[in-house]
């Protein structure tokens, strides 16, 4: 479904990226682990377009998407969740909601796939019309992928979703990126708590300093010394 080729990006002298290549095969999750700055979340922005490369390709469903622009992506199928949720404080939850639909014109689709953010995310229904920048960083974190599965994504990217949360919350966001991985949506995941990250994904990729060092299938990785000791000792 995505490919990554040779994809090189610098934050002007700093070479943040340098050379990864992966695939993300449809109805997977893939997981993305490092310490940070090792440019996780700089490989989803520039996947999105918020970011340019100054060397390398990126393919959705086979078709290049460097030059197209962020909004037409979100219309191909590829959706966005940020490190740290931004959402827009000021609008309401219903509102939030309805921006991730903005590329759409269906109505009775929107009403279908608000009734399934719901469905996940029983709170937010109950804080519908609560102003977002008041709910806690849970309900935010839960708002941003609600807003994230509005634009009825065929690929999700998945941006740190547990930082921040009490351990519990963190159970419960990970059981819903199971469930929405099962409904048929792909899963890009960067995270930082590797082993939650890889207990639930099917191949990950470890990036050390812009570079992929280790790659495998996730149960795998688990198990591998070099990986338990320097990701998953805590």
């Amino acid at each position: 479904m995505l490919t990554v080729k040779d994809l090189h990006v610098y934050y002007g002298a700093i070479h943040a990226i340098k050379g990864v290549s992966f695939n993300v095969k449809q109805g997977t999750i893939v997981t993305l682990i490092g310490s940070n700055g090792a440019g996780k979340s700089t490989i989803l922005k520039t996947i999105s377009n918020l970011i340019s490369a100054q060397q390398g390709d990126i393919l959705f469903l086979e078709s290049p998407t460097l030059k197209l622009e962020a909004h037409k992506l979100v219309e191909l199928g590829i959706s966005h969740v940020p490190e740290g949720r931004r959402v827009f404080p000021e609008l309401t939850v219903l509102e939030n909601l309805e921006m991730g639909a903005y590329t759409r014109k269906d109505a009775a689709g929107i009403k279908q796939d608000l009734d399934r953010v719901f469905h996940h995310f029983p709170r937010l229904k109950e804080r519908i019309h609560q102003v977002s920048g008041t709910l806690s960083g849970g309900e935010q974190q839960m708002l941003a992928m609600g807003r994230a599965l509005m634009a009825r994504p065929r690929i999700m990217l998945l941006d740190e979703p547990s930082m921040g949360l009490a351990p519990l919350l963190v159970d419960q966001i990970f059981a819903i990126i199971e469930e929405i991985n099962k409904e048929g949506t792909t899963i890009l995941l960067v995270e930082q708590n590797a082993h939650r990250a890889l207990s639930i994904s099917d191949y990950g990729y470890v990036l050390e300093t812009g570079k992929i060092v280790t790659e495998g299938p996730s149960e795998t990785l688990l198990h591998d010394p070099k990986v338990k000791e320097a990701y998953l000792s805590a």
